[in-house]
């Protein structure tokens, strides 16, 4: 075997782990929220040394950051798919829109927003500074095929429908604001997406919704 083909598998080796070590952080995360899971407990898991763990992640903060960078991924690629396969069916998009959304948001439970909010605020920001584009991109097209196919009404521009849509989500959907309503991401941002739909498709849509 020659030093090329020695280095892609020890790349692909090391990837390998590295995905693994994401996809257990990630799970405890959502679910527990990242200031009781230690990195200790990680590595247990795993059945891999501390010494390991932190070679590949440095600091839990380092983790937290590429946990939430691959769900961001995962979800825009989802979305990137449903748009490209669903152009013409408005109602197919919708609801597989919907039910990605619903999904990835349900993922998120109370003691992480707590924990992000408290010891990580920086990470929601980054969050945050991606979202209105996903937003845009996905609503925006699929409110524009909306509108070709009588679904969605033709006297609101679809920007500004956009913009209310992102404008709602970013004053809710952050975790002081939940918090404070006692939501959480899953139920807010399916009532956001609710009420302004009920203010765009038409008679022609909601028959066919």
């Amino acid at each position: 075997m020659d030093q090329a083909t020695l280095r892609m598998t020890d790349l692909a080796a090391e990837n390998s782990v590295v995905q693994r070590i994401v996809d257990t952080a990630r799970h405890h995360f959502f679910a527990h929220g990242f200031r009781r899971v230690t990195m200790d407990d990680l590595a247990a898991e795993l059945g891999m040394s501390k010494k390991t763990l932190y070679a590949h992640f440095p600091s839990k903060t380092m983790l937290v950051e590429a946990v939430l960078l691959q769900k961001m991924r995962n979800m825009e690629a989802e979305l990137e798919r449903i748009t490209a396969e669903s152009s013409a069916d408005f109602t197919g998009a919708l609801q597989q829109l919907l039910a990605t959304l619903h999904r990835h948001t349900g993922e998120i439970q109370p003691p992480f927003l707590r924990d992000i909010r408290r010891e990580a605020p920086e990470l929601f920001q980054m969050v945050e500074s991606r979202r209105p584009a996903i937003i845009q991109r996905y609503f925006g097209k699929l409110f524009a095929d909306g509108r070709a196919a009588g679904m969605i009404r033709k006297d609101i521009p679809v920007k500004l429908a956009v913009e209310i849509l992102v404008g709602a989500v970013q004053s809710i959907v952050n975790p002081q604001k939940l918090e404070e309503l006692g939501f959480t991401p899953n139920t807010a941002a399916s009532a956001i997406i609710t009420v302004v739909l009920e203010g765009m498709v038409t008679a022609k849509g909601r028959a066919n919704l």
